[in-house]
């Protein structure tokens, strides 16, 4: 029979699971609690949370398809990065943090994103793309861009008309 704390300990990582939009596996191993503090102030200013859990109970969670997928990276001390709001921000921080930190035994091993399993390189480039704020704006200025020269040359053209209307008739006025 389950331990009670274990199953509601799973259940508290499905929810979590179910809201985050990804999570970023680490090696926190040599990290102080002063520094893991620090790394989860950082995170929750982007939606991010960090969690140090177990491997067979975050296996669990994931449920055994999901499980399996992460099965290799799962060995060892693990915490878990978990991402609410948004990802890309929530891996810069990581990823920013851990240099900033420079010890080599703690770093990102991977991420786990939609279901689709990333390396620690994947992770990082995915930390360097803009906020998704930025994304959004040049997305709305891309698609904006055809519509507003558009209606600039039809202001060039009705312009040129008014001009050249005006042209002859000042022309006809002088003669």
């Amino acid at each position: 029979m389950p331990n009670p704390e274990k199953v509601q300990k799973v259940e508290e990582l499905r929810q979590l699971i179910a809201q985050s939009d990804g999570a970023i596996l680490t090696e926190y191993r040599g990290l102080t609690v002063a520094e893991i503090t620090a790394l989860r102030k950082r995170l929750r200013e982007t939606g991010g949370e960090y969690h140090v859990v177990k491997n067979t109970l975050f296996k669990l969670a994931l449920g055994r398809e999901q499980g399996q997928k992460l099965d290799q990276l799962l060995q060892g001390p693990t915490a878990i990065v978990f991402s609410t709001r948004d990802l890309v921000a929530t891996a810069k921080a990581t990823s920013d943090f851990f240099r900033e930190l420079r010890r080599p035994g703690v770093q990102i091993k991977a991420g786990w994103i939609d279901g689709k399993v990333y390396s620690a390189e994947q992770v990082a480039e995915i930390a360097k793309l803009p906020p998704k704020e930025q994304i959004v704006a040049q997305l709305i200025g891309s698609l904006n861009a055809p519509a507003s020269n558009f209606v600039g040359t039809l202001n060039n053209i009705i312009g040129e008309f008014v001009r050249t209307v005006q042209a002859i008739a000042d022309k006809k006025a002088a003669a």
